[in-house]
């Protein structure tokens, strides 16, 4: 679902609407298991050597089930109406969707490790507890207005993986919602850990094993 068929009211509602709903999702689970609600930042968790391979294996099965089960519920409560989908605007091809997704889940997946799994950084720079999920909720709203008329602004692949298999079933364009993403994020993962963390951040949270209780 791109959004060039709305007003830029609808536009503004559907972003607001995303940041907020995000927001509230990272808000409520960061402290359980990291809040992460989307494959992509597991992915660029793991290759940031925050999370183990197992437990991303079962996030990945969480995400993409619940985005299977929302994607249903949606279906029932609207009376069986025709689920939106996300489609590329003429003169966007798939490859430029995917330049877009990958730029924006790079930024979403910076905000991810700035905020919500480097506490103590964010704890340095003095900022609160509501700060993270509002960051994260933010930054993808604002790429919501940036892309969505362009590409949908999907930015998580279960959110294109649900409503494809409980409504249109259309998979044309499914690889620009994966591929795009993943590597945004594992990219930024990488860049974060490495080049910004740096040593500080494995002395103060080493990674978890996937014995250990706490969560990425």
């Amino acid at each position: 679902m791109h959004h060039h068929d709305k007003g830029g009211g609808g536009l503004v509602a559907v972003a607001l609407a995303h940041a907020l709903a995000l927001a509230a999702a990272v808000g409520c689970a960061a402290n359980i298991s990291g809040g992460h609600v989307n494959p992509a930042v597991t992915f660029g968790a793991l290759l940031a050597g925050r999370i183990c391979l197992v437990r991303s294996l079962v996030y990945w099965a969480a995400q993409l089930l619940g985005a299977v089960a929302a994607a249903l519920v949606l279906r029932l409560a609207t009376g069986g109406m025709h689920l939106p989908e996300y489609a590329l605007a003429g003169g966007v091809s798939g490859w430029n969707a995917a330049v877009l997704e990958a730029a924006m889940a790079f930024g979403l997946m910076y905000a991810y490790f700035a905020t919500v799994m480097d506490k103590a950084r964010r704890v340095r720079a003095g900022a609160g507890a509501l700060a993270a999920p509002l960051a994260v909720g933010l930054l993808a709203g604002a790429n919501v207005l940036a892309c969505g008329a362009l590409e949908g602004a999907v930015m998580n692949p279960a959110r294109a993986f649900g409503p494809a298999v409980v409504g249109s079933r259309r998979w044309r364009h499914q690889w620009v919602y994966w591929v795009g993403p993943m590597v945004g994020a594992g990219l930024s993962g990488v860049v974060y850990e490495h080049l910004v963390a740096g040593p500080a951040a494995e002395e103060e949270e080493p990674a978890p094993s996937c014995g250990d209780r706490r969560r990425a």
